[in-house]
């Protein structure tokens, strides 16, 4: 048993390497976290430079689909897991044919198509925007004038705001699917938002199910900036419902590992908003998330402890929150030409915690690592963020 295992290899007397499919940063710090606990640590991502792979023990350079790497992963790992969501399914349900994996393939398949997600929201019982999917020319005619203004979505390889247009009128959103190339989309209607938030679950094996505290994000131009989390950040309430809806996801597809799951929180005072209760789900990430990045610093157990836990069939406990923390995204365009943002400016600020992720190159939008700020108040921790986000170039929030 993979409990069994894990056992013996933190007792260090045989070892146990825990493999992951993608070397982004997600996987360098899943590697992290592996490694502090005593396993051994596997890529596989083509790059030769991926963040993941150069702090690996074995670093497998091929395609995600390449029958030798993956059989090569397998070989060389006692359970398997995935650091993003546009990994194939069907590599990871391949490799389930001889190692634990864990999200499944069949979980993630489901998080790779919008319109998939969609449905599995529903059959859940957890409300989401209003929408229609749109494959064909019929379903683009029979489109419902109630949607518009809307957001029209790519059903599959969509972040970060990639693959969305938003339309407000019937020419607008058949020129927007001409333009996309007539893939299947799913248009969704454009709600009057509040505010957004994410709740992180791990889910074992055995279906205990554990939650990080409810994070309240900050998006600019589709990509998170900030993440807020502390006491009262929700209405105890509305966090409750987050929680509840987030475990739902994840037991209706009886998932093991760590899910992030989005949610917009509705301006009920506007009439758009009614009859949906004030809080739709928005998109599920099979895998840990960039608003769960405060709880390395912030939580007793971080995310990415918790996906090792999951992978290694470890018990899993509730984490706690012993600080109210800020987390700030940082981005290549951050990086003055030629040179570094000034971390011993930011460093010198109480509370503050970088982490970086080992790219190589700066570039606009590029996720280059974050900053936890974390403290003894809510205001001191807003007001170092705020200093520490001046000093960076970041806008103020």
């Amino acid at each position: 048993m993979a409990s069994e295992r894990a056992a013996t290899a933190l007792g260090g007397s045989k070892e146990m390497t825990l493999g992951v499919m993608g070397g982004g940063q997600l996987g360098r710090m899943f590697a992290h976290a592996a490694q502090q606990m005593g396993f051994f640590t596997a890529v596989l991502d083509p790059d030769t430079h991926s963040p993941a792979g150069r702090i690996s023990h074995h670093h497998i350079q091929t395609a995600y689909t390449d029958p030798t790497g993956l059989a090569r992963l397998a070989e060389v790992s006692a359970a398997i897991t995935t650091e993003f969501e546009n990994v194939p399914a069907q590599a990871l349900t391949q490799l389930a044919q001889s190692r634990p994996v864990a999200p499944s393939g069949a979980a993630v398949a489901i998080a790779q198509d919008r319109a998939a997600e969609k449905a599995h929201f529903v059959a859940c019982g957890v409300p989401c925007a209003p929408y229609a999917v749109i494959e064909t020319a019929e379903q683009l005619a029979a489109v419902d004038a109630n949607l518009l203004p809307g957001i029209l979505k790519t059903a599959r390889m969509g972040y970060d705001g990639k693959g969305q247009v938003r339309v407000k009128t019937p020419a607008e959103l058949a020129a927007a699917w001409a333009d996309l190339q007539g893939v299947p989309c799913v248009l969704e209607k454009m709600l009057p938002l509040a505010l957004e938030c994410s709740v992180i679950v791990a889910r074992g094996a055995d279906g205990r199910c554990v939650n990080l505290p409810v994070q309240r994000n900050l998006h600019r131009d589709g990509i998170l900036a900030v993440t807020e989390v502390y006491e009262g950040n929700l209405p105890p309430a509305l966090a409750a419902r987050a929680v509840a809806a987030a475990k739902s996801i994840a037991e209706g597809v009886q998932y093991v590992g760590v899910l992030c799951v989005e949610f917009f929180v509705l301006d009920e005072s506007n009439p758009a908003a009614a009859g949906l209760g004030g809080l739709v789900v928005n998109e599920m990430a099979p895998r840990p998330h960039n608003s769960g990045h405060y709880s390395m610093d912030a939580c007793d157990v971080s995310q990415f402890d918790l996906q090792v836990r999951t992978l290694a069939g470890l018990p899993l406990v509730q984490p706690r929150q012993h600080s109210p923390a800020l987390m700030l995204n940082l981005l290549g365009d951050l990086w003055p030409e030629g040179g570094v943002p000034d971390w011993a400016a930011v460093l010198a600020l109480p509370g503050t915690h970088l982490h970086l992720y080992g790219k190589l190159d700066a570039k606009p939008g590029r996720k280059m690592g974050h900053l936890n700020i974390t403290g003894a108040t809510v205001d001191g921790v807003r007001a170092t963020a705020l200093e520490a986000a001046r000093i960076l170039g970041i806008a103020a929030f």
